[in-house]
């Protein structure tokens, strides 16, 4: 028995052996098909035209970082801005994708090692009697254990999984930048919403304290009349100007309503649940530091992963080339088969196999050349994607530069029509009450004093939510080198996006 097993052991390594000789020159002179990666060619101005004389960024001046709402130097946003991170729907879904694209990843990856299964089984039979078997058999009763292993194993010759592995690595990478860019806009929409609110809070309470002149008119007004020095036409006027300014405060407050709720949604509650004080907008926005228009390409996540998408084509060009070439498979069997559970796993009960197989397709109609222009075409349209993604991007910082640069320069004009509606309505007033003029011009200068200084309050809004768009616009101080250089070995990247 022990000479037995050992010629079976023999035989198994030298098949094994025979095998491995004959694939090794194979794996060794194995080539991956398809080009090498290039990232495409996309127009870079040397500037941006609507930056006018805002200071370029510094080597020493302040990043704007992961949490570049601090900048605001706003606490009630900054607390608010980390309740995104956390409560989030729109982020979690975000999150849940990359996972996703994570787990996809890690399944082609086992491609890189063979499959092994066991099927165990344990039987017990009995031979008819009248059974056309060997007479030995008839009649008996015999059982049967069998302890079998299989191992499957598709050689990378061609680099067929190489290629299927880098593709989807760029695509975990290219979900990763979609989860930052996700992130990047639920913050810059707080920030927008908030700051909406808080320019109908400063809208509101200015209209509250025109409210309280107008009712300090009224009552002069009301005086006058009953002395005889003004008529009923002046009550009456002053009575709607009043009247109608109460009606816009209250107004105020179906915007300012809505903003409240969206921030509520975009910290993950209910609008039930949150309530945000009212807190006026006085304060200008930061200055925003402005880097070169070549970086924008390493700041934007959304250009990011519309450049890994790029790649993840450029390698399933490599695997639709594989499919001109054979599939080569090694398999082997072995295991243990005998009558009695305690003879089981003894040298004669072995038993194994080994084999090669190539697999090419020699007529399939051009299926294999369509799938090659296909991944080519698509190649091509993530190209044009890619490179239409850049100049959104550019775009969109030239808009909100100019968007910035304009608001400030028309906010210096506004205050000074405020200052002059305000000087004009202090000349009214006291030509008025000097008998020289009717109330008729007190109340047009009035209106004109409230509009100019209710449009002084929404520029003041406008040019905080420009600055946020800005922001956005240049990637919120996000990095290329925040994408995971092996996306199926990392973590969440909600926090680490946020904070990079």
């Amino acid at each position: 028995m022990k000479l037995s097993q050992e010629k079976i052991f023999r035989s198994s390594r030298k098949a094994s052996g025979y095998a491995l000789i004959a694939i090794a020159p194979l794996l060794l002179a194995g080539c991956v098909v398809g080009s090498k990666y290039h990232q495409p060619a996309a127009p870079a101005p040397p500037a941006y035209k609507e930056v006018g004389d805002w200071k370029p960024a510094q080597p020493n001046d302040q990043n704007l970082g992961g949490a570049w709402w601090t900048i605001f130097q706003d606490p009630q946003l900054n607390v608010l801005e980390e309740q995104v991170n956390v409560s989030n729907q729109n982020l979690k879904a975000a999150d849940a994708q990359f996972q996703q694209a994570r787990a996809v990843l890690r399944y082609y990856r086992a491609d890189y090692y063979p499959t092994v299964t066991a099927g165990p089984s344990a039987t017990r039979t009995l031979v008819s009697a009248n059974s056309p078997t060997s007479t030995v058999l008839r009649g008996a009763t015999y059982n049967d254990f069998v302890l079998p292993f299989d191992v499957s194993y598709q050689a990378d010759v061609w680099g067929r999984v190489r290629k299927t592995v880098e593709s989807y690595r760029e695509q975990a990478q290219a979900s990763a930048a979609d989860l930052a860019t996700v992130n990047l806009s639920m913050h810059a929409d707080l920030a927008i919403d908030y700051f909406q609110a808080r320019s109908l809070d400063a809208e509101e309470q200015l209209l509250n304290s025109t409210v309280k002149d107008y009712e300090q008119a009224l009552e002069l007004n009301e005086s006058r009349f009953r002395g005889g020095i003004a008529s009923e036409v002046d009550v009456e006027q002053a009575k709607t100007q009043l009247q109608t300014t109460r009606a816009e405060a209250i107004d105020v407050g179906v915007l300012r309503a809505q903003y409240e709720h969206a921030v509520a949604i975009l910290i993950g509650k209910p609008p039930a649940d949150f309530s945000l004080p009212p807190l006026p907008l006085t304060a200008p926005p930061p200055h925003v530091p402005i880097s070169v228009p070549s970086e924008l390409l390493e700041r934007r996540p959304d250009i990011a992963a519309s450049e890994r998408r790029v790649a993840s084509a450029n390698a399933q060009i490599g695997v639709a080339k594989t499919a001109y070439y054979p599939l080569i498979s090694l398999g082997a069997s072995g295991g243990f088969e005998s009558s009695a559970i305690t003879t089981l796993v003894n040298g004669p009960s072995g038993l194994w196999s080994i084999g090669l197989s190539a697999v090419g397709t020699i007529f399939d109609g051009g299926r294999r050349r369509s799938l090659n222009d296909q991944a080519r075409a698509a190649y091509d349209y993530q190209v044009a994607a890619y490179r239409q993604n850049v100049l959104a991007g550019f775009q969109q910082v030239e808009d909100n530069l100019a968007a910035v640069r304009i608001l400030e320069n028309e906010a210096t004009v506004q205050d000074e029509a405020v200052a002059a509606a305000q000087r004009s309505l202090e000349l009214s007033t006291i030509r008025y009450r000097g008998g020289v003029t009717s109330y008729l011009e007190v109340i047009t200068a009035q209106s004109a004093a409230l509009a100019d200084e209710v449009t002084a309050v929404n520029i003041l809004g406008r040019r905080m939510a420009s600055t946020v768009l800005l922001i956005q616009a240049l990637g919120g101080g996000w990095q290329r080198s925040s994408l995971p250089e092996r996306p199926e070995c990392c973590g969440k990247l909600v926090s680490s996006n946020a904070h990079p």
